[in-house]
């Protein structure tokens, strides 16, 4: 029946009704036992009589013949020894009175105890109740007490935590109320001692003022001095006069003189004897600039100037100087000399390098930049200038890789730590090779202009100088992020590219895995970066400076990522112009963020409104704000009046900012003259609707001023211009229309596509960026 169980019911019930398995059984056995010689016959016979004798008195020893029938064997036997009659032993009585006695009694035993379980009942029943009742109930009280003590804890660890803030904010509150109350009496007792001072000084002042005109009346009634007399002499008739310099300890006469040019000097030393003397200092001597004098000066003077402070000399600059080869020649007098600029020379030769090379051996800084120098100097660095630390070889083009090849000779020029090699285009993979093997110690690198710059040179110099950390490659189209990861050996804090087409996002994350202490990215006008750029320098969390003007790509998504990293807290410098998917959210992000923020641009960010610059308000660090060609408006500006520390503000283009209604009152600029009264620098062009009045309010208000830019303000006469140039150090002026690509008329009105003429292919727009610029930085 095993192999039938997955067999249809219905034939399981056939099988079963009529006795099939029984009489399978019946007769295999019989066929087993017997062996008959025609096994057919045997069970057509025995067939016959299992249907005579009825299915119901079946059994399995039914087809054996009786005398072939196996005996009672014992059960230790294997039913194989029974089948086959392999033991003739047989099963005694008394075994089996036993064996059944045995079965009889284990089954009484079981049974009875079984019985005797279920019906007898427990004595202890009640009393095993009771206990595990009581243990019920101890354990209900126990989770009661747990819950209600866990809620208790939790109140009281609130409360506790409540009275302790409460406490802190009591002890902050009475800290910095006696804070206040200190600092209102140091201001008090300071301001009193200032005016003190004043009234002291001042009446100091009056009282010598007084007495030097009751002398010069005294004089002049006494013995009036000839006007053919010169001031000198006078000078010594009357002795020293109380205001001489010369008084003046010599520290600081230095100091007043260490900022004058070389001409100005020497002019000093043409006014008296004592003046002569104060010009002689040698401290005044130790650097001197022959490139500010240098279309005046003669080489005779030069020469005589060496000659005299030969051994005080420690700086000297012929920058652009037309020299004879002599007089460079005069310059190995100097043996302390240690910094050396003679780029733009047309008439340094290798000769004259000779020369000063054999007589001025510690030289640190030496600048070859646009000579004429060939492979004879290159031999020259490491024999004679075993110390220097600093070379420039900018567009020097008549060296070539075999000159490179020699800065390893001799002890070579192992200490080298800043290279320029800007405008070289000459130099091969082979010489960035050897500039590898000779000079392993270069940390900041400088190689702009040079168009034939690959990864390739990258990678031969990062091979060997990996103590690089600083690079400069502006004007190198042919870099890609493959330089990134050449240089991921270096410890990189600072690096400029600028125009570059290849350079992705990629390196960008090259960046936040192998420079973690980069400081200062300057990207200028890689228009393959996007937000995941941004997303990707988030992490850094020493850097200061970013510049990415021009990079279009760049959105208010990304800025987001990149600001609610842990570099929003250090970011000093940040750089967007032209970044032209910035909207007000970004200034947001900004002002809740960047608590550091030092200098802004946003330049041509048209997406920005007054909502936005509301907010560079609240960022209190700021010192210099560029908001050209945004729509800001005067509420914008007058926003931007409110903040405390800002001194320098660029608005130009920015045709939005007039006056209420059609007059023209200049309440704008009254507004930020008003407040801004540290303001240093003011860029307002393009602003056509400004006129004198504006002047007039910065006179008044913006004392501090420097620097102001009014180009295309038609509605400004000159005769105001002019009298404003003598109240700031640089003025720019212009009363012409403002250009077309400016996109609006002289009355600040926007101009249709077709009044736009379009700029021609080779037509380019210079914008020249405002001074004290943030991303200027001198290696």
């Amino acid at each position: 029946m095993a192999s039938l169980r997955t067999a249809d019911s219905r034939l399981r019930s056939y099988f079963k009704e009529n006795y099939i398995p029984q009489v399978c059984e019946a007769l295999l056995c019989g066929l087993l036992i017997t062996c008959p010689e025609d096994p057919l016959k045997y069970l057509q016979k025995m067939i016959i009589t299992i249907m005579e004798s009825g299915l119901e008195s079946l059994l399995w020893d039914m087809c054996i013949d009786p005398s072939m029938k196996p005996k009672i064997r014992r059960l230790s036997e294997t039913y194989m020894e029974q089948l086959f009659g392999l033991d003739d032993q047989l099963m005694t009585p008394e075994l089996m009175i036993k064996a059944c006695t045995f079965y009889t009694g284990h089954l009484v035993k079981t049974h009875f105890c079984i019985w005797r379980d279920i019906a007898i009942p427990l004595i202890n029943e009640e009393n095993i109740l009771a206990e595990k009742m009581e243990k019920a109930i101890e354990y209900d009280n126990f989770r009661l007490q747990k819950y209600v003590f866990r809620l208790w804890h939790s109140y009281a660890a609130g409360q506790k935590k409540l009275l302790t803030e409460a406490l802190l904010r009591i002890r902050k509150m009475c800290h910095h109320y006696k804070l206040i109350i200190t600092l209102t009496k140091w201001r008090d007792k300071a301001r009193y001692e200032y005016k003190k001072r004043e009234d002291e000084l001042m009446l100091k002042h009056e009282l010598q003022l007084r007495k030097w005109r009751s002398k010069v009346k005294v004089a002049a009634k006494e013995e009036p001095i000839p006007p053919e007399h010169s001031l000198s002499k006078a000078s010594l008739l009357g002795g020293i006069p109380e205001c001489d310099i010369s008084l003046l300890p010599e520290r600081a006469v230095s100091q007043i003189f260490y900022y004058l040019t070389l001409r100005e000097l020497v002019i000093c030393g043409q006014v008296c004897h004592s003046w002569m003397l104060m010009t002689q200092a040698s401290s005044l001597w130790n650097s001197i600039d022959f490139s500010k004098v240098k279309n005046i000066i003669t080489d005779k003077y030069i020469v005589s100037t060496l000659q005299r402070w030969r051994l005080n000399v420690l700086r000297l600059n012929f920058r652009g100087c037309l020299l004879r080869s002599k007089t460079l020649r005069s310059v190995s007098l100097c043996r302390n000399l240690q910094e050396l600029n003679v780029s733009d020379c047309p008439t340094l030769t290798d000769e004259s390098m000779r020369y000063i090379s054999e007589g001025c051996a510690g030289v640190l800084y030496l600048n070859l930049s646009n000579t004429t120098i060939t492979n004879r100097t290159m031999r020259l660095l490491p024999r004679y200038f075993p110390n220097l630390q600093n070379l420039s070889l900018a567009y020097c083009r008549k060296f070539t890789d075999k000159g490179l090849r020699y800065l390893n000779l001799g002890n070579g020029c192992h200490k080298l730590i800043y290279l320029d090699l800007s405008g070289c285009t000459q130099i091969s993979v082979q010489g960035f090779r050897n500039i590898a093997n000779s000079c392993t110690g270069i940390m900041h690198l400088t190689i702009n202009d040079m168009p034939t710059l690959t990864d390739n040179c990258v990678k031969a110099l990062a091979e060997k100088c990996t103590r690089i950390t600083s690079i400069v490659f502006i004007g190198a189209p042919h870099i890609s992020d493959c330089a990134f990861k050449a240089l991921s050996t270096c410890n990189l804090r600072k690096i400029r590219f600028e125009g570059n087409k290849r350079i992705t996002d990629a390196c960008f994350k090259y960046i936040h895995k192998n420079y973690p202490n980069i400081n200062h990215i300057y990207m200028v006008d890689c228009k393959r970066i996007t937000d995941g750029s941004l997303m990707s320098l988030s992490p850094l969390k020493q850097l200061t400076v970013l510049n990415l003007a021009n990079c279009i790509r760049i959105g208010d998504v990304g800025l987001k990522q990149f600001l609610d990293g842990p570099v929003s807290t250090r970011i000093r410098e940040l750089n967007l112009s032209n970044c032209i998917h910035l909207s007000d959210a970004s200034i947001v992000k900004l002002s809740e963020r960047c608590s550091n923020l030092n200098y802004l641009s946003l330049r041509n960010c048209e997406y920005l409104t007054d909502l936005g610059i509301e907010h560079i308000v609240y960022i209190f660090s700021l010192v210099s704000v560029d908001l050209s060609g945004t729509n800001i408006s005067n509420e914008g500006l007058m926003s931007l009046s409110r903040h405390k520390k800002l001194k320098e503000l660029s608005l130009s283009e920015c045709y939005k900012i007039t006056d209420v209604g059609i007059q023209i009152t200049d309440s704008a600029m009254e507004m930020l003259s008003a407040k801004c009264h540290y303001l240093h620098i003011l860029d307002i062009s393009g602003c056509v609707l400004l006129t004198d009045q504006m002047l007039e309010d910065l006179q008044m208000g913006c004392k501090q001023l420097r620097i102001l830019k009014m180009q295309y303000c038609r509605l400004i006469s000159k005769e105001a211009a002019r009298r404003m140039s003598s109240m700031v150090q640089q003025q720019e002026y212009n009363p012409n229309d403002p250009p077309l690509w400016f996109g609006y008329d002289y009355e600040g009105k926007p101009l249709t596509k077709q009044e736009i003429t379009p700029l021609k292919e080779d037509e380019e727009i210079t914008v020249t960026d405002s001074i004290y610029s943030g991303e200027e930085e001198v290696v």
